[in-house]
């Protein structure tokens, strides 16, 4: 017979915190009834395909968003005169603060990026139609307030780069008819460069955060866990069954590294890749001389699409700056409400939980093709350019090469999308069949 040995430490240790653990969640679930709500969200079936994630990827990337930004927000001071200082003494002298303000620029960045990746995902793959328009529609609120709020921030440090872009914006603003002359004093303050930067504050700390921090949990978890998740067709399935894996352990631990990947990469991007160097441009004064810079990707577009538009003018209207806003403004107006658009060409109106394949889809897929193309070529706009002292481009060019690259690419931000389409067409038509 043998004797019974006494539990060790260790044992002790885990089986204790077993029984602390479950008195504690049955403690607060006769206060809260948490359990009845918990059980079946944590059986909930998630997909397995990592495509699923690249949503996850800007909600870790706005959780890094608001804990950096939090951080610079102590030591940034919103007036003119001390904005610049503030944040050159943040960067140098504040331990820390440079590695702060490089992790902050890298979460925007992903952030964007990522959902550009997921916005790409859900339309190609068609997870917009219904019962997840509104769920597309707020998607697409995002986009815009992201890119709006990398905007704001990039205009904070009050350095001759950002108010060359503040010059750009004050400029989009005086031309829009009637009403431009308004909005640019309500905006700036005045005349240009006017009281801006607490206005940019304000903005860029409460106002579009706030608004995030309400859509971004609506966006992600409360549609999310109320509706059944799109998924991949494969053999055997079909719109009325539920497959995938269970959030608890499976999803989550899925979370978990991607959380931990998503801020690693972060953490490693601004640790070894400098960006916005706001030491090096210096303050911005009114006799500052404009300083040519090379525009962030997300913001390239626009850039692009003015350095391609003629300098039309029709009366007192610029033609040539009005045309781009109105263009990114029709093409956020089309993608808002784009599954409707789809719903009344198609007729279709079922209720879709399988994910399309591109080719499943020629038409939509050939659409998607071809306005890629046309961004990328507005965005190709910003590549070239002639080398100045302060400035040298992605690919340095002779004014005389940089004419025919302008005409080219005026020439061919209207042959191409057609182009690509059509080939899209025909290759999704083929694979089809």
């Amino acid at each position: 017979m043998t004797t019974p040995t006494k539990p060790g430490r260790r044992e002790r240790l885990a089986t204790g915190s077993a029984h602390a653990a479950a008195g504690g969640a049955r403690y607060l679930d006769d206060r809260l009834g948490l359990g009845r709500w918990l059980r079946p969200n944590l059986r909930k079936l998630f997909p397995g395909h990592w495509s699923f994630l690249l949503g996850e990827f800007a909600l870790y990337s706005f959780v890094m968003l608001v804990l950096t930004g939090t951080f610079l927000t102590f030591f940034y001071q919103a007036t003119p005169e001390t904005a610049y200082a503030s944040v050159t003494e943040l960067t140098i002298e504040v331990r820390g603060g440079m590695l702060m303000r490089q992790m902050h620029h890298w979460s925007a960045t992903i952030f964007v990026l990522s959902i550009v990746l997921h916005m790409l995902r859900v339309f190609f793959t068609g997870a917009f139609r219904r019962p997840r328009e509104l769920t597309w529609m707020l998607g697409v609120l995002l986009f815009a307030l992201a890119l709006f709020e990398s905007f704001l921030g990039f205009s904070l440090p009050a350095d001759n780069v950002a108010f060359a872009g503040l010059r750009q914006a004050d400029s989009l603003l005086l031309s829009i008819p009637l009403v431009g002359t308004y909005l640019s004093a309500l905006v700036f303050g005045g005349g240009f460069p006017g009281d801006v930067i607490p206005r940019l504050f304000v903005a860029h700390v409460l106002l579009v955060p706030g608004i995030l921090l309400a859509i971004v949990p609506l966006h992600a978890l409360v549609l999310t866990w109320r509706q059944k998740h799109t998924e991949r067709r494969a053999q055997g399935s079909d719109e009325r069954r539920v497959t995938g894996g269970p959030f608890f352990p499976y999803f989550s631990v899925k979370q978990g590294i991607t959380s931990l990947g998503t801020f690693t990469v972060i953490t490693a991007l601004a640790t070894f890749v400098t960006v916005n160097p706001v030491w090096m441009s210096g303050a911005y004064t009114m006799s500052s001389h404009p300083i040519a810079a090379q525009p962030f990707w997300y913001s390239g577009v626009l850039d692009g699409l003015l350095r391609l538009m003629p300098a039309w003018h029709l009366g007192p209207i610029d033609i040539g700056l009005l045309v781009p806003v109105l263009v990114l403004a029709g093409f956020f107006a089309v993608l808002l409400v784009y599954p409707f658009i789809e719903r009344r060409l198609t007729g279709d109106r079922r209720t879709h939980h399988l994910n399309d394949r591109p080719s499943e889809m020629p038409h939509r897929a050939a659409l998607g093709v071809a306005v890629i193309t046309f961004f990328t070529i507005a965005w190709a706009a910003t590549w070239f350019n002639v080398p100045m002292d302060d400035y040298t481009p992605l690919v340095a060019v002779s004014h005389e090469t940089l004419t025919m690259i302008t005409y080219g690419l005026r020439i061919a931000i209207f042959v191409l999308p057609p182009i690509a389409y059509a080939a899209t067409l025909a290759f999704c038509r083929r694979r089809s069949t």
